[in-house]
């Protein structure tokens, strides 16, 4: 077994990050893995380059699919959750967060929080 790390790009306010994070818990739930680290980060590790200038078609996205609405609160942000365990199991989780993410499959749909998996 090995850490592993997930990520995703998130475009949420505090609500919706939680909403989020839930769908992460729940997938890592599914398997046999453990959660040694989350961290939810406006600047890249070691690069300095922040999550608003990576992840900016996410606030655009959300435009799109909201005319006229507020974005309230929400920001670009990456969600960081390190976990140990097998890079099958990392695959099957990360499979799971990204149908839990986004349960509409791909046909047209508005997603509650716009994402993207890093």
């Amino acid at each position: 077994m090995r850490t592993r790390l997930l990520r995703f790009g998130l475009y949420a306010d505090e609500e919706g990050l939680a909403w989020a994070g839930s769908v992460v818990d729940r997938a890592i739930a599914l398997r046999n893995a453990r959660t040694v680290g989350r961290a939810v980060v406006r600047t890249l590790p070691g690069s300095g380059m922040t999550t608003a200038d990576l992840y900016d078609h996410l606030a655009e996205q959300w435009g799109l699919e909201h005319p006229g609405r507020s974005s309230g609160a929400r920001e670009p942000v990456e969600l960081r959750v390190r976990l140990v365990c097998s890079l099958r199991t990392w695959r099957a989780i990360r499979k799971e967060v990204l149908r839990g993410l986004c349960p509409q499959g791909a046909s047209p749909h508005v997603c509650r929080v716009p994402w993207c998996a890093a």
